[in-house]
């Protein structure tokens, strides 16, 4: 593996991390934004996550390691996802307080959930770099770039409601992508190191990626009565991920 694969994996989760404060600039703006779109935003999500996790995260595992350990790698990843939903604090608007009781305020709990979130995003553009496959990286790197949007804008939207300023609104939300980096070295590094862990690591990503798409993106962009129209941001999130790793990855 090449020393280009790790720079261009590291720095690749650095901008899909930095896309989440790009999505919070208009709370720069605008105090308010409908809730139909917001969760049809977020849909474009899940849909997005779901496309990359299939065509760029489990058809490589199953191709370099086969049809088990892909198996294995997708329930490792989604049970150590599992265990930090158990174990961090956080809170989802959709489900309340989660994990160890905290004194935290509910805005930190929220930062938590979506860093808690946004590492296996990472993991995932470092592992898909690994493949040695530059082209299929940067799609899976553009892929999480453009899904963190609209996850930028609904961490800063709360924390405007909680009395915080724009800039700080705008400041926590980007900070919340910025673990992405660590996960995108992390995994980048490792099968670098370690190649033979390569369908293993494609495998965990994808896991983690079931797991957060079902557990936190899906039941909240259907929570204020607009599922239909997040099911179909859904839709409209996995042909654009389909198309974009066919067409250049």
């Amino acid at each position: 593996m090449s020393s280009e694969a790790i720079w261009f994996g590291s720095a690749a989760s650095m901008l899909a991390g930095v896309a989440t404060g790009a999505g919070a600039l208009p709370v720069l703006f605008v105090r308010n934004f409908s809730d139909r779109l917001l969760d049809v935003m977020l849909g474009f999500s899940a849909g997005v996550m779901l496309a990359a996790t299939f065509f760029s995260l489990l058809i490589p595992a199953i191709s370099v390691g086969g049809i088990w350990v892909a198996v294995l790698g997708i329930v490792l990843g989604a049970m150590v996802l599992h265990l930090a939903d158990r174990l961090v604090p956080h809170f989802h608007p959709a489900l309340g307080e989660e994990g160890h009781p905290s004194k935290l305020s509910r805005v930190w709990l929220f930062t938590l959930a979506v860093t808690i979130h946004n590492f296996p995003e990472g993991l995932a553009v470092g592992v898909s770099f690994g493949t040695g496959d530059i082209a299929a990286g940067l799609v899976v790197a553009v892929a999480i770039g453009l899904q963190n949007m609209p996850e930028g804008l609904a961490v800063a939207l709360p924390m405007l409601r909680e009395g915080y300023s724009k800039r700080k609104s705008l400041g926590y939300s980007t900070l919340t992508g910025l673990v992405e980096p660590i996960g995108g070295l992390l995994g980048v590094a490792l099968v670098s190191v370690f190649h033979q862990f390569l369908p293993w690591a494609l495998a965990f990503a994808a896991g983690a990626m079931l797991f957060v798409v079902s557990d936190e993106i899906i039941p909240e962009s259907h929570r204020k009565g607009f599922e239909r129209q997040a099911t179909f941001g859904l839709v409209v999130g996995f042909i654009v991920m389909m198309l974009l790793d066919s067409l250049f990855a």
